[in-house]
């Protein structure tokens, strides 16, 4: 039954870092929801443009805070300790939200008894010229596997999200030592105790652009979920795999596949490892081994061979 009194307050964070490019577009379609009961923080992490003149030309409809640099994370965590709403929403200086993005949330909310719950979305994806350009598709969307789903591609992005503030006082904030994979590893944690709940519609228009953290640090990205990989593996259990309607220990061998084609090299050998310590089976082992080092090889050329060509059209 749809609760016709559910109407908490929703905190939309902004991080921004020399985004005069795109925050005012950001910021707009934040204040331009349709559900009223909203309140926009800004969280300028120490730029060097624009930026600042921009956010306080909006005076009192947003609440405008500086700070030094410390990362999208660091950012973040500034705006949910200084957030008054019950409900987060992150939104990318460089992305943004279509008009009934709130409201629509909010609205699927009211149809849930239970609190733990958080809500996630399809979207578009735009260019630097704000011209859509392709879509994401959620296709696995099943709250059972949504752990096992951000282990093995990208599920979420989260500025579709609509998140209980009390996450945070369960889990902890985003892990600011990790900037490149504190967002998914945020949800991992999350999904212990709290159920990811997938919509179709698409809410929200991300933007790609050569600006990227993703683009400029490609390789330190790949440490970094190397590292968020074998941390994840570790903490799964058999039970967790079985509830997700998976066999064990067969589908650690997936899992190393999956990462070997992903170019994840020391997280596919540690899931491979567990593999091999799992099963009582030995044959075919050493197929898949070679299987896999291929996969991987292959992903390692193709990365090359893209990074040189970004290079060279940067150049």
């Amino acid at each position: 039954m749809i609760d016709e009194d559910f109407n908490p307050k929703v905190s939309i964070v902004i991080p921004v870092y020399n985004g005069a490019n795109y925050m005012q577009e950001a910021i707009e379609s934040a204040l331009n929801q349709t559900y009223n009961n909203i309140e926009v923080l800004v969280i300028n992490d120490g730029s060097k443009d624009e930026t600042e003149e921009i956010a306080l030309s909006y005076g009192n409809r947003i609440r405008y805070f500086k700070k030094e640099n410390g990362g999208q994370s660091s950012a973040l965590n500034f705006g949910i300790e200084q957030m008054k709403g019950e409900y987060f929403s992150w939104l990318s200086h460089d992305d943004v939200y279509y008009p009934q993005k709130l409201e629509h949330q909010i609205k699927e909310l009211s149809n849930y008894t239970e609190s733990n719950i958080i809500l996630y979305s399809d979207y578009d994806i735009i260019n630097n010229e704000s011209v859509k350009i392709g879509e994401g598709v959620t296709k696995d969307t099943n709250s059972d596997r949504f752990r096992l789903q951000l282990m093995l591609s990208a599920p979420i992005n989260g500025c579709t999200a609509l998140i209980p503030k009390s996450v945070f006082n369960e889990v902890g904030l985003f892990n600011t030592l990790r900037p490149h994979t504190s967002d998914v590893e945020a949800f991992f944690n999350m999904a212990g105790s709290y159920k990811f709940i997938h919509e179709t519609e698409k809410l929200v228009q991300l933007r790609q652009h050569s600006g990227q953290m993703t683009h400029k640090r490609a390789k330190y990205h790949n440490y970094e979920s190397n590292l968020f990989l074998v941390d994840a593996l570790y903490k799964m259990t058999k039970i967790d795999y079985e509830q997700a309607g998976e066999e064990y220990p067969e589908i650690l061998r997936e899992i190393a596949k999956n990462w070997a084609q992903r170019g994840y090299k020391n997280a596919y050998i540690k899931a491979y490892k567990k593999f091999k310590e799992a099963s009582k089976k030995n044959t075919a082992r050493l197929q898949s081994t070679i299987a896999l080092r291929r996969a991987y090889m292959y992903k390692y050329i193709k990365s090359r061979i893209k990074y040189l060509i970004y290079t060279f059209r940067k150049w």
